[in-house]
């Protein structure tokens, strides 16, 4: 599947973009659900950020008793201290949307974007394509966000990570009370890139699987302080 037949929902600045945010959506959702979120990172009024949303491919999901979503990989074994998550993964699935992701940031760099002033983001699976993604593309990105999401394949991190990106700012963020991506399935990703001295923080916030102003707030601080807006 190339860039080019991904259905995507985009928001182009008023002037030259000079600057990408690639921002997958979580399981069952669809890429114009996190439109409204452009609106609340108090950047500034003549920013030059193009945000796309990307729509996940349909897959029949095995935790779902097979119904087909929106979703980056299936899910197999879901909120449960008993789940590998490195075992019991949708390895093609993710190679599936990685490559979809790849293609995005080949897509904007073709437009002249500078790949370090490309930001990969998303909320909970989306998320954890974000991470899976970000860690191995070929060139240094401006930075990778993970919203109640988590690290897939960490066992084969150290194996497969670009050194591009060894030092990539990541932002990495999850509910107290989530009660879909377990709290410490985050926690326990963000220790993983920690020991793997990846330039990572985590944040936290007293909300279940959502997202909530604060969050909103940090994030406008953490793309203006990489696009250089302060």
């Amino acid at each position: 599947m190339s860039a080019n037949t991904i259905d995507t929902v985009e928001v182009s600045p008023e002037v030259q973009a000079n600057a990408s945010i690639i921002w997958m959506h979580g399981l069952g959702a669809a890429g114009e659900d996190f439109l409204p979120i452009t609106e609340q990172f108090n950047l500034p009024q003549n920013h030059s950020i193009r945000f796309i949303f990307p729509n996940a491919p349909v897959k029949s999901i095995t935790v779902n008793n097979g119904m087909k979503m929106r979703a980056w990989y299936d899910i197999k074994c879901f909120n449960s201290l008993n789940c590998d998550t490195n075992n019991q993964e949708d390895h093609d699935g993710i190679l599936e949307s990685q490559v979809i992701i790849n293609n995005l940031i080949r897509r904007e760099m073709d437009q002249g974007i500078n790949p370090n002033r490309i930001i990969l983001a998303g909320f909970s699976q989306g998320g954890a394509m974000a991470l899976h993604t970000g860690l191995r593309f070929d060139n240094q990105l401006g930075g990778v966000i993970c919203l109640s999401g988590y690290l897939p394949w960490s066992n084969f991190l150290p194996q497969q990570k670009n050194s591009s990106n060894q030092h990539t700012p990541i932002f990495m963020a999850h509910g107290l009370f989530d009660p879909v991506v377990p709290f410490y399935l985050g926690k326990k990703s963000y220790d993983v890139l920690k020991s793997l001295k990846y330039t990572a923080t985590w944040h936290t916030y007293p909300m279940q699987h959502t997202i909530i102003d604060k969050e909103i707030t940090d994030l406008g601080k953490f793309f203006k302080k990489i696009l250089g807006y302060q």
